[in-house]
This record gives C-alpha cells, structure tokens and sequence, in this order.
C-alpha cells in the first residue's frame, strides 16, 4: 500500500518576514473550524505543525482533514493564508497530509468542551484493538441525560449524526468517533 500524497498549496505573494515563533502558530491556530465555528482547528486537531525556516522565514503548516472528502479543507486552507497574511507571513506552504489519519482523539479537551457547551456532543475516545464499540447511547449535551436515541446516521456535517433526547427531547448533534 502506498503512502497517501500531500495536497501543497503555494501562497507567494510577497517576502516572507523572518523570526514567526509563537505568534504565527497562534494566528494559524486560532483559525475557526468553518462547519462547526465553535471550534479552531487547534482543537480539533486538524492543525498539525507550523515551522519556519530559520533561513528565509517562510512559514509551513500541516494540517490533516478530518477525512479525505471534507468539504471544508478548501476555506480552511483559504483562512490560514489570510491568518498567516495578517500575521505578516504572506508567503507561506500549506500542506494537507493523510498520514496518520486524523482521529476524533485528536480533539483537545478545550475542543471538546466547546462541543458540548454548543449543544454538540463530543465522541468518546477511540478504540485501537479489541471489538469496535457502538455506541448505543450518547449523553444529551444540553441536560445531561444518558436516555437519547439516533434519528439519523448523518447530521449537519458528514462527520456527525443526529440524535434526541428522551428526557429534554432536544436534537443534537453528535461527533462520530473515527
């Protein structure tokens, strides 16, 4: 099996600007989440790295979608550049890498408080080994409960389901775990 290729997208517009550090991965990674704008990138885990060259100061950040046809990764790309731009690294490579695949592990406990503090619930960790685990109760993000039942494989995202609530008989959305 081969490796998936990196998608690169080439911003050169201008001279890069030398010493980024903590401030530019800051900047790329205060970037919202354009499907679920409760959440950045960071949180998510979507952003992987960001570097500079010591060198010639241009900035590369490696991101990784939540999966291979994620309708988003377009504006998200489009969002670090102008992250990236006003942080004054006009020139900058974005990569999209497939290897490792993204997990729902990789959502940051802020990432998934801010889930369920939207209504969202969060997915639970992911089992590497051992029988696959379905979930066949999602705790309800508003009221707490654990008595909720799925009304559909696919919510407002790909990358949900939706669900209710017996008790509060809100709808909700759910991460699916990967």
């Amino acid at each position: 099996m081969t490796a998936a290729p990196d998608i690169t997208d080439r911003t050169t517009t201008g001279p890069a600007a030398a010493g980024a550090g903590p401030a530019v991965r800051a900047a790329v990674a205060a970037v919202v989440d354009p499907e679920i704008r409760v959440v950045t990138i960071a949180d998510l885990g979507i952003l992987r790295d960001v570097t500079t060259d010591p060198a010639t100061g241009r900035v590369t950040v490696t991101i990784t979608p939540t999966y291979t046809g994620c309708p988003a990764m377009d504006v998200i790309r489009a969002d670090i550049r102008r992250a990236l731009t006003a942080a004054g690294h006009p020139e900058a490579e974005v990569r999209t890498v497939f290897a490792p695949p993204w997990s729902t592990d990789w959502i940051t406990a802020e990432g998934r408080a801010k889930l369920a503090a939207a209504g969202i619930a969060p997915p639970g960790p992911v089992r590497t080994a051992g029988p696959v685990a379905v979930p066949l109760a999602v705790r309800c993000p508003r009221c707490g409960a654990p008595d909720t039942e799925q009304i559909s494989r696919f919510g407002s995202t790909a990358c949900k389901a939706l669900w209710r609530c017996r008790s509060c008989r809100e709808p909700f959305d759910h991460v699916k775990a990967l």
